[in-house]
């Protein structure tokens, strides 16, 4: 309420994308991501972190979005919002805040390890959750972490879209004492966080090419001609997976036609696999394909190409992450076999803060229990690593309980 009149504004709580246009944003033609770049560049500097620059920040989003001249009741505004917020933290006590840099929304299986923080992070458990869709920008994320230092945040989560580059920015969580704690992807250049929650991704590698191995050796198929659509260049899951199931693929004398990158996405899988059909039509007997979404987008392709695959067809076509809609196609025959990679990481990360908050030391490696799917019961178990580990046949019951 401005002078005694009740007036709209959009508040924004991160650098987020949207698709609302200029109309809805006023007139002003800024994205909701470019108000908030926009303010951190213009006012961060000036500012810092504090809650001075945020309200200073709405109060010159007002300005230029609805075109308000009215400085003096936007100052007002600015005082009174401070002042709330100010006491509003007093009030809170013990809330938490953590700030969480995400890859992006790529995949289902993105959107579930998200959903899996906001939940367990939520205001009503005691948190307060600063969260940056970082859109695979490397560049955004790195700055994503330096915003959360200037709010002081208490702790910071981060899925690292590459696995190098990190050195600095956490030498400088270091020195604020804000303890990092990294989950999914590795990062491999610098070892300042306290833990890392995630998936071995070597060992899912090592676990489609073993069940490949075992399950063409049940079928008789001795000629294995394969094709690979990778994840996202540099991402930690694309190396490990990438390395498991090539060191499977080598040993046992497979060809590997190609392998290129999807980015872990339907349409760059459809893309791959499009590529992939022209280059190789009738040359290949296995795809495999880095995570659920790039499995989609080659059977669409495949599909559109009178390939047939899956259980009975002309291709082999194994999956990673095991999402709800991979497993219904494991369950339908349509994928063979799909490797878990669980999305769901948060109640291992506060199990993590839980144990800083008591002068506990956590372990350095948390690895959360995966399974591995398959559509046809010919095969049991198989050998990973010189252990035996089971092979999960999808029923209704399975694909209903998964993320």
């Amino acid at each position: 309420v401005i002078d005694g009149t009740e007036q709209k504004a959009l508040f924004i709580t991160g650098k987020s994308h949207c698709d609302r246009s200029a109309d809805d944003c006023g007139g002003g033609g800024l994205s909701q991501y470019r108000v908030v770049q926009y303010l951190c560049q213009s006012e961060y500097a000036e500012y810092g972190g504090s809650a001075k620059f945020f309200f200073r920040g709405i109060r010159l989003f007002w300005a230029d979005v609805f075109e308000t001249d009215d400085a003096a009741a936007a100052d007002q505004t600015e005082d009174s919002a401070e002042a709330a917020g100010t006491e509003s933290s007093a009030a809170s006590g013990d809330t938490v805040t953590i700030g969480f840099a995400q890859v992006g929304h790529e995949s289902d299986w993105r959107t579930a390890s998200t959903d899996s923080c906001l939940s367990v992070f939520s205001a009503d458990n005691g948190y307060d959750l600063q969260f940056v869709d970082c859109d695979n920008d490397s560049a955004v994320q790195l700055e994503a972490v330096r915003g959360f230092i200037e709010q002081d945040v208490d702790y910071i989560i981060i899925d690292p879209i590459v696995s190098t580059g990190w050195d600095t920015v956490l030498t400088e969580c270091e020195e604020a004492g804000i303890p990092v704690i990294v989950i999914d992807r590795t990062i491999d250049d610098s070892d300042k966080y306290v833990s890392w929650v995630g998936s071995n991704f070597k060992t899912e590698g090592l676990a489609a090419g073993e069940w490949l191995k075992a399950y063409t050796g049940a079928k008789g198929i001795s000629d294995v001609n394969v094709l690979v659509i990778e994840g996202s260049t540099g991402a930690s899951a694309t190396i490990g997976r990438t390395d498991g199931f090539k060191e499977i693929a080598d040993a046992n004398g497979w060809n590997i036609l190609d392998s290129q990158t999807g980015d872990f996405t339907q349409a760059g899988g459809q893309e791959v696999m499009e590529s992939y059909i022209k280059s190789y039509e009738g040359k290949f007997n296995v795809v495999v394909c880095q995570n659920d979404n790039e499995a989609f987008g080659a059977m669409d392709a495949m599909k559109a190409a009178g390939i047939s695959y899956g259980v009975d067809g002309d291709v082999i076509l194994v999956s990673f992450d095991a999402c709800t809609a991979g497993l219904e196609y494991v369950m339908s025959g349509d994928i063979n076999a799909d490797f878990e990679c669980n999305p769901l990481a948060a109640p291992f990360v506060e199990e993590v803060i839980k144990q800083l908050q008591a002068g506990e030391t956590p372990e350095k490696e948390v690895y959360m229990t995966e399974h591995w799917f398959v559509n046809e019961d010919v095969l049991s178990t198989i050998n990973v690593n010189g252990e035996d580990q089971d092979l999960t046949v999808v029923t209704k019951e399975i694909v209903d309980a998964q993320y």
